[in-house]
């Protein structure tokens, strides 16, 4: 049952995104394998939620320099038991940021990756299977936690001069895909629950 609402979301972003059909059916695999799957404490790897905001311009991003990992990646972190990734990715962002006024865009996927993360200290090199969710700030006032070296706006247009990861590149391909279909209008926003 705590696994029927990711397997939805998954469902619905396989139909969104057919051209990422491969990443779809691995971590679809993972969830139904792995009954915890969503519990740090599962070595090989877990689910994480992450939360793609832009500024309420929508021309830019924001990024944090993960102190961890050292690369400039979205804010987000793990489930820690939680099967509701979509509250997992809204609690991750305000908790790394600061940030008030923070709204969900869409209740659907923006978008899911699967990384690996590097052994460190007693823990084993394992994967993050990360679902990604796109927000909105109302205001651009963040403050920087402790898991950050810092926090950066960066514009969408310039943000292969920040970071050319991949997925962070896949995410600015989606939303100015998704500006473009909006024909300039504001991006729709939903109230968080």
């Amino acid at each position: 049952m705590h696994r029927n609402k990711i397997r939805l979301l998954f469902k619905h972003y396989r139909a969104r995104y057919p051209e990422e059909v491969a990443v779809v059916d691995r971590i679809c695999s993972f969830v139904d394998a792995n009954t915890e799957c969503f519990s740090r404490e599962l070595a090989i790897g877990h689910i994480t939620g992450s939360a793609w905001i832009l500024d309420s311009t929508a021309t830019r991003a924001l990024l944090t320099h993960h102190k961890k990992l050292n690369i400039w990646v979205q804010l987000g972190g793990h489930a820690d038991g939680d099967p509701d990734v979509e509250q997992v990715a809204y609690r991750e962002a305000i908790e790394e940021s600061g940030l008030v006024g923070l709204q969900f865009v869409d209740q659907e996927l923006f978008d899911i990756d699967i990384h690996q993360i590097p052994a460190r200290g007693p823990e084993a090199a394992h994967y993050h299977y990360d679902c990604r969710f796109l927000f909105r700030a109302v205001d651009d006032h963040y403050i920087v936690s402790d898991e950050s070296h810092d926090l950066q706006w960066v514009p969408l247009d310039d943000m292969g001069s920040v970071t050319t990861e991949p997925s962070i590149t896949r995410m600015v391909d989606k939303t100015q895909r998704l500006i473009r279909a909006k024909s300039g209008d504001s991006l729709l926003i939903r109230e968080t629950s």
